[in-house]
This record gives structure tokens, sequence and C-alpha cells, in this order.
């Protein structure tokens, strides 16, 4: 097909009258939902939370994916040959296990030569070094290319399909690709703007191609031509969609296909369209709405460009033969005369070997190398430790950490400090709620964001807190009076006279001086608005049809507490001081703030919900009724909430309530442990930072310092080099140093009979340490695609998100800086999760029979398993074994 038939040459007024039956007939919603999968959802930058990439992908192999990636986007999902090289030299990988794989790959193929002789060819191309370019251009590898004419292996071309704009681009013509991305950011930037904009698309409240439609046909970015086209589209987007489709003659069969290469044009901006669809059903078809203006826009473009020929469905094409016999020349230990008296099929045996192992396949054994060198250094570690043999004196306090793998570290200090014990759990710790702050009318869903909140919880004043209300009221006026100004024509003239002088010290002092003037603004703020002393509503109280529910019934409120303990199992011999801990970080000028905030309460700190859950577990009503089914709670244990601020290591108390003798005691000898904790702490964590070191003389002074500094494009490591979520006992991991690499959530088998418990785990947080694995995988991997690039040279735009200047897509992952010690040196470990199970095999095997997701994700290649028996057994699960 060429785009002269594909395009009717006369006046384009496509009535629906006029459309294909096979086009008119198709339901375009259904097929949108269907080609959303190939993408992501994406929040707003103020509640970064991690997300997976290819959540929608899952009931695919992973190496079928990253082929799919490969052929459609250029997108390579594999580690590059240098980040496996410099791992290797770092000893991250054992050859070991790289000849295991080999052995494993090579068991695996019907072989038609000796198998030595594929071996040796194998284990030489393994080097993963680049076939010299000479040989690649000799003619004598060229005259023995033609002569295997017999062997006409063709490529494996699965998913070829792509917008035709990029067909043309390809083929030498003009940007028309590139045009029509930035046209499609350029509306999407103006529709999705909460907060950067003075003047607002007309007739946005209908809907984005509403908007677009009432406003395109005055572009002066566009053509008159092209004007006067877009005046005649549809005035409802989804017949707009079809007459596209018709007027760039996309087969009936291919249209899915072609939806699903218009998504993965842009996948950021697509991802929050499709996000925002999901938020209400007034903007349920946003996404249609979206490809409806994409691809009218796409037509509209091309018009200009007729003559040229654009294949739609790319021929079949035959796999590179001079490429595949220098393979052998080079790594086979071939000459190219010995080569030439090959037989025939000796030369195809050997040229159908050199074609599937293939660079994916050398370098993704190097990368299962990698991973299974990490299973066995962590298995290693915990076959150390005696499985229910941990026999000490009885905690003093107790305390109830996130999951996050920053907390492993402190915990580790924490427990050799005192007689103290830690657990893990979730760090939204089991509560739906949405939190509402003094003073705010907004509530921020504080709950993994594949949840949906069933509560709100309010923070309340004891007093009267009018004068507290005013100051903070006074404080947004002026914020919005200075953004007011900014926005107006004249108004920005004045501004830079009167803020400059007080923002030139401003700049001067965070650059010089940044602690002190952080602490210096942060105090004075604080004693400025005097936010008066607080409690939460959790009593339930009417709300109408349209709100959450505020608070929580009698019977609510015993459901949380009771399942937030028997999840991690403690049940009994609680300690006098039970301190439930949220996890916060604090940086300044970072947009990504949120992403270094708690996953699992949607990209805020967990403060709130500790507080919360620790009220609820003073109540002496749910006490009483928890007393009576077994769960029986001391009447001198006291529970407090605090928030671990992961950036300087340091524990933060939010609700101490009246306390017991015995409560008050373990208090002061927690309070008397936390600075050698901190600075422990926070000493191991900096000595990872680049260009620190160990040895620095006051470890917490310089973690504030980096908190406080607003040039500093790495406050903290956040996640990165996560790889093991261990689902057991502390006693099989406590006291081994699993280096801030492991979600640590407890859980007692012998306490789960029927296996809902871990089953919860594994559908709630099990999801989330995926989400946040592969967040950091493929930002790693693919840093332009999936990632956000360059820190330094990010913009937020339209208060929503992060692009690259001022016309990319809307970057969806984590910047270089995140996952990068250096511009040529890795620090995040692209490695998928190993999930580690401590209970017998029949529960994990009931665990994968019972939940076809999990077991998708453990077949299909997203993530990898083991468990820990009763006697401490490693057992590893294997993708061809379930």
């Amino acid at each position: 097909m060429n785009v002269t038939s594909a395009i009717p040459k006369e006046s384009v007024n496509l009535q629906k009258d006029r459309l294909p039956s096979t086009i008119s007939e198709l339901n375009i919603s259904v097929l949108v939902k269907s080609a959303s999968h190939v993408i992501a959802p994406l929040w707003p930058i103020s509640t970064f939370a991690a997300r997976n990439p290819w959540m929608g992908l899952e009931n695919q192999p992973f190496d079928e994916v990253a082929t799919w990636l490969k052929e459609t986007r250029h997108v390579d999902i594999y580690p590059s040959s240098s980040m496996l090289h410099a791992a290797k030299q770092r000893g991250e990988i054992n050859h070991n296990f790289i000849d295991l794989g080999l052995q494993q790959w090579i068991d695996s193929q019907s072989l038609n030569i000796p198998r030595e002789v594929a071996e040796e060819f194998c284990r030489s191309s393994l080097q993963l070094d680049e076939l010299p370019d000479n040989l690649l251009s000799s003619p004598e590898i060229k005259s023995l290319a033609e002569k295997a004419s017999n062997f006409n292996q063709k490529k494996n071309k699965k998913y070829t399909l792509k917008p035709l704009s990029y067909y043309l681009e390809q083929q030498g013509g003009e940007k028309i690709a590139h045009t029509l991305d930035y046209q499609l950011i350029k509306w999407c930037k103006l529709y999705l703007d909460e907060s950067e904009v003075a003047w607002g698309l007309p007739n946005r409240e209908k809907g984005f191609y509403y908007a677009w439609r009432s406003i395109v046909e005055y572009d002066p970015g566009l053509s008159r031509t092209q004007r006067n086209l877009l005046k005649e589209c549809h005035l409802e987007p989804e017949s707009a969609l079809k007459e596209a489709l018709v007027a760039l003659d996309i087969p009936y069969s291919e249209v899915e296909e072609y939806l699903k290469a218009h998504l993965l044009a842009l996948p950021g901006w697509a991802g929050m369209m499709l996000w925002r669809s999901q938020q209400s059903t007034k903007e349920s078809s946003l996404l249609t709405e979206y490809l409806a203006v994409r691809l009218t826009m796409e037509w509209v473009l091309m018009k200009s460009y007729l003559p040229l020929p654009l294949p739609f469905e790319s021929t079949e094409k035959m796999v590179n033969k001079k490429q595949l016999i220098a393979a052998w020349i080079h790594w086979g230990n071939i000459s190219v005369e010995a080569w030439s008296k090959l037989s025939s099929s000796e030369q195809n045996a050997r040229l159908l070997l050199a074609n599937r192992f293939n660079e994916s396949v050398r370098r993704r054994i190097w990368w299962e190398a990698w991973e299974k060198t990490y299973e066995n250094q962590l298995s290693k570690k915990m076959k150390s430790k005696k499985i229910g043999t941990d026999v000490s004196t009885p905690p003093l306090a107790q305390f109830i950490f996130c999951i996050d793998v920053r907390s492993e570290p402190f915990r580790r200090q924490l427990e050799k400090t005192g007689p103290f014990e830690t657990y893990g759990m979730a760090g939204f710790f089991g509560l739906p709620i949405e939190t509402s702050n003094l003073g705010s009318q907004e509530a921020h869903p504080s709950l993994p964001v594949i949840l949906k909140p069933q509560h709100r919880v309010k923070e309340s004043s004891l007093g009267s807190n009018k004068s507290y209300q005013q100051r903070l009221q006074i404080g947004k006026s002026i914020n919005y009076a200075y953004k007011t100004m900014k926005q107006n024509l004249f108004a920005s003239l004045l501004l830079p006279e009167v803020s400059g002088p007080w923002l030139s010290l401003k700049m001067i002092g965070r650059s010089f001086a940044p602690r002190g003037i952080g602490k210096t603004t942060r105090r004075l703020k604080n004693a400025w608005l005097h936010k008066p002393q607080t409690e939460l509503t959790i009593d339930q109280e009417e709300a109408s049809e349209t709100e959450l529910t505020v608070g929580f019934s009698d019977e609510e409120k015993v459901n949380y507490v009771r399942q937030a303990l028997k999840t991690i199992g403690l049940t009994s011999d609680f300690s006098p001081l039970v301190v439930i801990c949220g996890h916060g970080s604090h940086s300044t000028n970072n947009p990504y703030a949120s992403a270094l905030d708690c996953g699992a309460c949607g990209g805020a700190s967990g403060e709130f919900n500790a507080r919360v859950l620790a009220t609820l577990c003073n109540l002496p009503k749910v006490r009483k009724i928890l007393g009576d089914e077994g769960i029986w709670i001391p009447e001198d244990t006291v529970f407090v909430a605090a928030e671990h601020i992961t950036t300087i290591d340091e524990l933060r108390w939010h609700y101490v309530p009246e306390l017991s003798s015995k409560a008050n005691e373990a208090f002061l000898c927690v309070n008397e442990a936390l600075p050698k904790v901190v600075h422990h702490a926070n000493a191991e964590r900096l000595s990872k930072l680049p260009n620190l070191g160990s040895g620095l003389r006051n470890p917490k002074n310089e973690a504030e310092r980096f908190a406080e500094d607003w040039s500093q494009v790495r406050p903290e490591w956040g996640l990165a080099r996560n790889a093991s979520f261990v689902i057991g006992r502390r006693t099989i991991t406590k006291g081994c140093d699993l280096e801030g690499r492991a979600f640590l959530h407890d859980y007692d088998w012998t306490k789960d009979e029927d296996g809902s418990i871990l089953a919860n785990i594994i559908a709630g947080p099990g999801t989330v340490t995926q989400w946040i694995n592969l967040q950091y995988y493929s930002s790693t991997v693919a840093p332009y695609y999936y990632g956000s690039g360059n820190k330094a040279t990010q913009t937020v735009t339209s208060g929503i998100g992060i692009m690259q200047g001022n016309a990319s897509d809307l970057l969806t992952g984590l910047p270089w800086q995140s996952v990068m010690q250096s511009d040529d040196e890795l620090y995040h470990s692209p490695l998928r999760l190993l999930v580690v199970i401590e209970a017998p095999r029949q529960y994990v095997k009931r665990l994968l029979e019972n939940d076809p997701i999990f077991y998708r994700k453990v077949k299909n290649g997203w993530l990898r398993l083991a468990n820990v028996d009763s006697e401490g057994n490693w057992q590893s699960w294997s993708n061809q074994e379930i």
C-alpha cells in the first residue's frame, strides 16, 4: 500500500455514511481499552509512586516483550554489554553461572553439529565483544554469503506495525512524526495543566477532543490548508477517530495494532491520559479523545506528501548472512578457507546456531547469571541463620517499620544497640485511608495506588485553631499573589524589582550555607504558624453519598488492628512500648521528592498512617475484643507513632500518649540509643553516595547538608539496588547485612494455616515491591524511554510532571542520577525482584495454584521465586518448574 492509494485526493469531509461497514461497526472504546495495555497509567509528579511500565503485558513472557519493544520502538530492555562487564568486574557475576546458563541453553537446542564445536563457538561469543568492522566489510565474507544462497532463514518479525508518519521519516521524507509529537505535546500540556498557565483552553470541561477541536483551526503553527482540513473534522471523537483510520487506509484487522503504535509514540502523555480516564466517569473516554486528536493530526500533516510510497506492512527480512559467517570466522576458530570446504548442510547448521545464539540470548545468559549470583549470595547469608533459634532477652521495645529497603540498615543498627525487636509490613499499615491535615481542604490518598481509599481521617485541633487558620491563609494568599504577578503581563515586569533583594539573599544563603538556612527557615515558619496540638477523627462521622466516610466504625477499628498484627505475626509477647514507624524523605528543590517518600502511602510520608494505627491500638474497646479472641495486649503496653526520615536516618516522634511506667522506661532507653543508631546508619548510607566515602567526622551534619542543598541532584539513593522481597520471620535475616537491598515483610507461616495472610501479602505489598523493582530496572536499562534522563536539565511542566526541555514526552521514570554512580558507572543493579518466602514448599505451591496473577508473573519471568522451608533449606522455583 502507498499513501497515494490510501488517502483520497478529493475534499476530505468524510461523513459516517461513507465509512466502510467494517470500520463503522468497530467498537472503538473496546479497541482503545485493549490497546492501552501497552502503556501504563502515569499519575502526577506530586504523588509520584512506583509504576510498572509493563503492567499490562505480564500475560506475555518477558523475552517476547523485550523482542517486541526492540522491533517496534528500538528500545532494549536487557542490560547493555557494558553494564554486564562492569558488574562482572565488581564481582557481582559468578562466571560459573554464566557457564551453567550456556549449558542449559545448548541442552534446549537441536544441534546438527558436534556439541563440542557448538560449545566452543558459543563460549567464545559469550565474551560479548563486537565483530570487527573490517571483517564485516571483507570481500571474502561477502563472497561466502552470496554462495550460501540456500540458507533462507527469515527474521521473526511478529510486531512491525508503526505509524505511517514514522515510515515517512524512515524513508527520508519530512519529519511528520516529529511535528506530530510536538503538536500532541503542546495540546496535552494545555489541557492537563493544573497550575502553570494563566489562560486555559476553552471548552476544557467538555473534554480533550472538544477543547482541541474548538481552537485548533486558529493555530498559527499550521498552514492554512491544514487548518481548513481540520475545520471539516467530525465533532465527535469516536467518529473522528474512525474517519482518520479510513483516510489512512488502516486495514480492519490491524486497527488495534495501529492504535498501540500511536500510544507507544508518547507513552508518558498517553499514560497520563489513561490515568485521568480512570479517575472519573466524566473523563472516561479521554484516551479515545487523545487518539482521535493524534490520528486526525497525522492524516492532516501527511496530506501534503501523497507522492511518497509508504508501505503499511513491512516485508519479511532475511537474516544477515555476512554477519553470521563473520561470527564463525571471529569466534568459531575457523578460517575463511576452512569454511569454504564445509558442505552446504554443515554451513547451514552453523549459520542456524549463530542466528539463534544472537546478542540478546548472550546478554540474557549473563543477566540471568547476575541474578543467580545475587540469589546465591543472599541464600548463603540466610543459611548462616538457624531458623527459630534466636533466643534473646525479652525486647524492651518493638518497632514496626515499612518494608522499604531503606528501613533494613536502620533496623539492623537499632537491633544492635539495645533489647529491641523490629518487624516489617507495608508502610500504609493496612489502612485504606485518605488523609486531611489541619487547615487543609484537600485530601491525599495514603495507600498504594492500586487501591482506593475507603475512609477519610482528618486532623483537628484540640482547642481553637482560628488564629492558625488565619496565618495559614495569609501564607496561601501571598503565594497566590506571587504566582498571579508572575503570570500577569505588566505585574511580571515589576516583580523582579520587588522580590529581587530577598530572593538574592535566599539564593546566597541556600548556596553557601544550606544546612543553616534550611533549619532557620523551617524554625521561623513553624514558630510563625505555631500549629496547635491536634487529634485524629477516628470515630465515624456521617458523610454525604459523594464523600468517603470520616473515621471508622467500632467493628472496623478492631478489624484493622487485628489485620495488622496478624499479618506480621505479632499476636503475643508484646513489649511495654510498641513503635509504629512510618517513613518519609526531606529534600530541597527536588521535583521527585514524592518518589523518595513512602510508595505504599501514594508518594507521601507514612507518619499519618502510623499515628492512626497507634491510636487505634491504644483504644480500650479494641484491646478488649482482641483479648477475647486470644490477642491479649498487656495494660501497660503503649503504642506510639514515629517517622523515619530517610535522608538523615532520624526517628521523629509524632504521637506519644501518656505512657505507663514500663513504657516510659522503654521510651527513655530508645531515646538514649537513637543518637548512636543515627550515627552508624548515616555513616553506612553516606559511604555509598558519590564523592563522600567513609570516615566522615559527623555523618549526621553531612546528611542534613545534603537534604537542604538545593543544588544536590542526589540527596539520597532512595530504593536503588533493591533486589529481593523476603517474606518471613525476622529470625531468618536478623544480624545479616542485607546492604539495604531487601524489602523485609514479617510473616509466620505457622499462624497461617489456610494461606490467606500470605496471599494478601503477595497481592498487596508483593505487587508494590515488584512495581518499585521494575521502575528502577526500566529507568536503568532504558533511561530515555522509561526513565527521565538527566535531572539537571529537567523542566516541571503543567504542575503534573517532568520533561526534558520544553517539548518532550512526559517522562515516566526516575532520573539518571537515581540509578547511576556517575555518567559511566552504574549504581542500581537491574535485576528482577527475587521473592523469598519462608514457608514449606506446599504453601508456595498452593499460592501459585490459587493466585493466577502471581503464577503468571513467575511463569513469564517478571519476577523470580524461592522459598525457605522449616529446616532452613533454600529452594529456587524456575519458570519451567511451575
